[in-house]
């Protein structure tokens, strides 16, 4: 079959080697994992390579990525993990076994729809720990909530209580800031005389803590996304090495369409760019070059995709043409030939979601 560019290609064995990987460790201190699909805009296959990995629940942030993987005919509990919209609670009720949860109204909203429905919705309350994103910032007022929905709220189940650290105001899922979870779900444990079932420690960088075997005792569950499907941003940032893990999940291609040698810097008087941007421009004379046939609006950043081989430096890229120094490549690149990339997270993020970008699936092993 003629194959067609830009494609990303997603190695599926691979994925699941991660996925057990990371559930295994997890596993070792008594951790379950949700996996978390968003990163892959919900793809069926990708949510199937991590059921076969071990996984047992399934999140995402949008019913539509849950819907299809239900639909194309995964079978695992489904968890929303941001806090219901209004408008969509009854297809949440319907489509998920549980949800964050952060505001009373929302909770006395899913309760409702949860008793028309005949069903019993599992709720975990989130506590903002310094993120400021979701979550009760006001412990007393969590533990008073959480009282509520036991006490009084007979279509939901309180699960559990959990946190967000990292994804928007950068903190560190330190021992100490996850101990704040933990005497929190001691507290409402006391008050409501049970264990609760989930207390959930945050995501891909609270992994940092199972490496390091301090996470706090009473944390059970984290949700787990960028740390399967790449498992890059820990080595990156924090120089946190999980051994085992495949890089080679993702892999973009796109095809050569020109390759010219042309100044390194732009002639003429500068303005902006297609998005309204003054990049800087490093003049080093005369280079060769090489455009593919993908852009911004495919992957976002162009500093964010990474060439595989050596010699190949991402200068730029505008809407549809991504511009390549290919001076110190040893290859005679022209067009028609391919050239391949890694990804990051929000490459990933951008690739998945582009109707453009070709998605194939391969299966290989090391």
């Amino acid at each position: 079959m003629h194959l067609r560019y830009p494609r990303l290609e997603i190695n599926l064995s691979a994925l699941t080697e991660n996925t057990r990987r990371i559930v295994e460790l997890c596993g070792e201190q008594g951790i379950s994992v949700i996996g978390i699909i968003k990163g892959a805009t919900g793809i069926p296959q990708v949510a199937e390579a991590f059921t076969d990995g071990g996984v047992n629940v399934l999140g995402s942030s949008r019913l539509e990525q849950l819907r299809g993987i239900r639909d194309f005919g995964v079978d695992k509990p489904l968890m929303l993990i941001r806090v219901p919209m209004m408008s969509e609670l009854e297809e949440v009720v319907e489509l998920c076994a549980g949800s964050l949860n952060s505001e009373v109204s929302v909770l006395e909203a899913l309760n409702d729809e949860a008793i028309k429905q005949g069903k019993v919705h599992r709720v975990v309350l989130m506590a903002d720990l310094g993120d400021l994103r979701e979550g009760f910032w006001d412990k007393e007022e969590l533990v008073n909530v959480a009282l509520k929905v036991e006490r009084e709220m007979r279509g939901l189940l309180l699960e559990g209580v959990g946190t967000n650290v990292g994804c928007y105001g950068s903190i560190l899922p330190t021992p100490d800031k996850l101990q704040e979870l933990v005497d929190i779900a001691s507290e409402i444990e006391g008050k409501i005389e049970r264990k609760l079932d989930v207390v959930s420690g945050g995501a891909t960088s609270s992994l940092m803590r199972v490496v390091d075997k301090n996470i706090p005792e009473g944390i059970n569950s984290l949700r787990i996304g960028e740390g399967i499907l790449l498992n890059r941003d820990l080595g990156l940032f924090y120089g946190y090495d999980i051994g085992g893990m495949r890089k080679d999940v993702f892999t973009l291609k796109a095809e050569v369409i020109e390759v010219k040698v042309k100044p390194s810097h732009p002639k003429g008087e500068i303005g902006v760019d297609a998005f309204g941007k003054r990049p800087k421009y490093v003049d080093r004379g005369m280079r060769k070059r090489a455009l593919v046939a993908i852009g911004k609006v495919d992957y976002g950043d162009p500093a964010e995709i990474f060439p595989k081989d050596m010699g190949i430096e991402v200068l730029g890229a505008s809407s549809d043409h991504t511009i390549l120094d290919i001076e110190d490549y040893p290859r005679n690149l022209k067009p028609g030939d391919i050239v391949e990339f890694d990804v990051n997270y929000a490459s990933i993020v951008h690739l998945t979601n582009c109707k453009n970008v070709r998605i194939a699936f391969i299966e290989s092993k090391n």
